[in-house]
């Protein structure tokens, strides 16, 4: 394996990590899942945005 993909691959497995895919990851499920329904995905601004409140909005605490 040469340095600049064993470079490549271990850049990508760090975002898969942290998450920092995450974007990319979603435009995948919905090209599988959602784009015969027809419309567009959101943006990568848009999408970060619905994952901040659907991930903080609310009470999730267990008292």
């Amino acid at each position: 394996m040469r340095l600049s993909e064993l470079i490549k691959k271990c850049w990508g497995g760090l975002r898969e990590v942290t998450g920092d895919d995450a974007y990319e990851r979603y435009l995948e499920h919905w090209r599988e899942h959602h784009a015969l329904e027809g419309g567009k995905p959101p943006g990568r601004k848009a999408f970060f945005k619905q994952e901040l409140e659907r991930k903080w909005s609310g009470v999730r605490r267990c008292c």
